[in-house]
């Protein structure tokens, strides 16, 4: 008897060496593809997707990137906040003309996954791809191409990624990443800044800062597998970079905002006893633009559900109130005395500008908008200055 359980035993471990290279082959090679931001304003935060490599399949990209801009929908569900995104599985050399052809790099970091760990990343992507499960509501900070893949890499490593992701991110917030990479578009830098509320600014962790495909990238590098190995098991850079470089962080142009807006001040109470229709017309202008400002951060606010806009310490600078001063302007324009409601309400406007600054300065719910108050806080105080006192409207006209 004991010679034939040795021998059964002798049979099972030939079979197990036979079959060990057809399982090893039925792993599937699972890669973190990274695409470098491109010039297109959707691309300057990047991009990556997950390629699932072997042998029956070949290597299949499963992007979380794509939507349809032809939907009825679209725009409004832009406009609220409430894009509809979806994962595409495609082969990988499809995946790539697109990024090929606008000449942004792609590299690839090939992961030191267990069988086990692979096989339910590869089923859980073919899974989700399927047209029913495919589509997902879209956050552009806490669900999006890069938070998809990180949650789906988390998931298939029993969630032993989270845990090593925790550290802070060294004082990066939300609204910085957004600044630091929307940089070369001036418009898109401005919208960030000015739209953005204190909700932005709470320092991040690198699990969160890895709505950034590139810092998703620098955490997985100094991430460890389940055997306590390096994540990351080797990189390749599949195509070239050709267009500028990424993007480096730089300070918030506080002194430049506020030089502009003090230099503005001035000329206004420079100019304003001489030229009173002149800066009437601009008083026009400003409080039209800064009201419609005002509007678009409160329906962000109120309306929509792009969280990180909410309660925008802006809408002291800004907001439609100031229209209320529209009637008192126009009247200045056509040599008139504005009524004294107007005087009234343009010291409330400039009582309500000086509370962003001191909002600003005991930091009770703390928001990086000192740009805007340094330009924005002299303008209103001068115009203040110069109309808010009855003697000197009765002077200038």
């Amino acid at each position: 008897m004991p010679e034939i359980r040795r021998g059964y035993a002798r049979l099972l471990l030939a079979c197990l060496l036979y079959l060990m290279p057809l399982l090893v082959l039925a792993t599937p090679r699972i890669g973190v593809v990274t695409m470098a931001p491109g010039e297109v304003f959707w691309e300057r935060f990047g991009h990556d997707a997950i390629v699932v490599e072997d042998d029956e399949h070949g290597a299949i990209s499963y992007n979380f990137g794509y939507f349809d801009p032809t939907e009825p929908d679209f725009i409004a569900r832009f406009i609220r906040g409430q894009m509809r995104y979806q994962l595409v599985a495609l082969p990988l050399e499809q995946d790539l003309i697109q990024y090929r052809e606008a000449g942004r790099g792609v590299s690839v970091q090939w992961l030191d996954l267990t069988p086990a760990q692979a096989n339910k990343l590869a089923t859980a992507l073919a899974e989700n791809a399927r047209p029913e499960n495919a589509h997902y509501h879209y956050d552009y900070f806490r669900d999006n191409c890069a938070t998809r893949v990180r949650d789906a890499l988390n998931l298939a490593m029993d969630g032993t990624l989270a845990p090593q992701l925790a550290a802070s991110a060294q004082g990066r917030s939300y609204r910085s990443e957004a600044l630091r990479l929307a940089a070369p578009e001036a418009w898109m830098w401005l919208g960030f800044q000015l739209g953005l509320g204190p909700h932005a600014d709470r320092p991040l962790s690198r699990w969160e800062e890895a709505f950034i495909p590139m810092r998703l990238a620098d955490s997985l590098r100094l991430a460890k597998n389940s055997e306590g190995r390096p994540l990351v098991l080797a990189e390749t850079q599949w195509l070239a970079h050709r267009l500028p470089a990424e993007p480096a962080e730089k300070p918030l142009p506080v002194w430049q905002f506020g030089i502009a807006g003090l230099a503005i001040a001035l000329l206004l109470l420079a100019l304003g006893q001489r030229y009173p229709r002149l800066i009437a017309g601009f008083a026009l202008g400003f409080w039209l633009l800064s009201g419609l400002a005002g509007a678009l951060m409160l329906y962000l606010w109120l309306g929509s559900a792009h969280w990180a806009a909410w309660r925008n310490h802006n809408l002291l600078l800004l907001h439609p109130l100031l229209w209320l001063l529209l009637p008192g302007g126009w009247a200045m324009l056509r040599a008139r005395r504005p009524s004294p409601r107007f005087i009234w309400l343009l010291r409330g406007t400039a009582l309500i500008a000086l509370l962003a600054w001191l909002d600003r300065a005991l930091g009770v719910d703390p928001q990086r908008n000192g740009t805007w108050i340094a330009l924005l806080l002299p303008i209103h105080l001068a115009l203040a200055a110069l109309w808010a006192r009855p003697k000197v409207v009765t002077a200038a006209y």
